[in-house]
């Protein structure tokens, strides 16, 4: 077994569009994406005068997110967007508030036999860009609830 540096750039991340059995979008046009295993950890400090001066914790409650950073895609010819941009639009759009905000992910890279699942839900972040940009897309997805897996097909 040769262990191998891993590209950010062959992620993989899809978004479901909740129907059962689901239809997987691959979220294109991404230029960098960040998963932050700790966002949202909370922790209960447990030190007390037994513990002799040493700090200690529990963790009370886990949080990961995604932020993920891109070109706007759309279709030159009749204007729709990447489908993995578009779901992720219709996943945040202003209706989806409550238990409807959370909506399906699943991401891994391309030597993973099994995919990481999360609910989440989507918040999309600032469009625009400069004289010679191109126009960005920006999401976070936040995990709510443990992570599953899949394998993959």
């Amino acid at each position: 077994m040769a262990l191998r540096k891993v590209n950010a750039r062959d992620i993989i991340i899809e978004a479901s569009d909740g129907a059962d059995p689901a239809t997987w979008a691959e979220i294109g046009g991404l230029t960098s994406v960040t998963i932050n295993r700790s966002e949202n950890e909370e922790t209960a400090d447990t030190t007390d005068f037994d513990s002799q001066g040493a700090y200690s914790q529990d963790i009370m409650q886990r949080g990961a997110t995604i932020e993920m950073e891109g070109q706007l895609r759309k279709d030159d010819t009749d204007g729709s967007l990447d489908p993995g941009q578009a779901q992720c639009e219709t996943n945040a759009a202003e209706d989806r508030v409550g238990v409807a905000s959370h909506a399906t992910y699943r991401f891994r890279y391309p030597t993973d036999t099994e995919w990481t699942v999360w609910e989440a839900t989507t918040t999309l972040g600032e469009q625009g860009g400069g004289t010679n940009e191109k126009t960005t897309f920006n999401c976070t997805l936040t995990k709510c609830g443990p992570s599953t897996t899949e394998a993959v097909a």
